[in-house]
């Protein structure tokens, strides 16, 4: 008997908790993509920035000044190219990542509005068999609920007067 309670209750709290731990996993796994292509832009960022570094410590004379600022402007060119792909890209992930919270939503909403139709059926012939037994009002309890029940005292003066230990 009680390992069947035992399990119900562990089911329910199981199907309780299962629409929170898919929004867990799920923010999860939306946070290591976000990372990972966020350190994977950052890494190719500082190769450009180190290239460039690179490409300044060989600046000698006119000449290669002027070379290296037409690389410049190109690489610049490049780097602005790269930051709307990674922005763009961060924005599919984003709309990927709604999509799939609106889904695990309707999910959640289906499986509750489920549950509360299998409560509500199964709360149905309960209700139906109490009316029967609330329906004979006996006359017993109509007389108790009438009188209330006598006080009972409990104060130190009360017990100095009675000449004893109050109950």
């Amino acid at each position: 008997m009680q390992d069947k309670t035992f399990d119900a209750f562990n089911e329910q709290t199981r199907q309780f908790f299962e629409p929170m731990r898919k929004l867990n996993s799920l923010m999860l796994q939306n946070m290591e993509r976000v990372s990972e292509y966020q350190m994977e832009s950052l890494k190719r960022y500082s190769q450009m920035g180190t290239e460039r570094l690179r490409d300044a410590t060989e600046v000698t004379d006119a000449e290669s000044l002027r070379d290296f600022g037409t690389r410049q402007a190109e690489m610049m060119n490049a780097l602005s190219q790269q930051m709307l792909e990674d922005a763009r890209t961060l924005g599919e992930m984003s709309l990927q990542f709604k999509a799939e919270l609106e889904q695990l939503y309707t999910e959640s909403g289906q499986a509750f509005a489920e549950q509360a139709g299998q409560a509500a059926e199964a709360a149905k012939p309960a209700a139906a068999a109490k009316p029967a037994a609330a329906a004979k009002p006996t006359a017993e309890k109509s007389e108790a609920a009438e009188k209330p029940a006598p006080a009972k005292s409990t104060s130190q003066a009360t017990r100095k007067r009675s000449g004893g230990s109050a109950s």
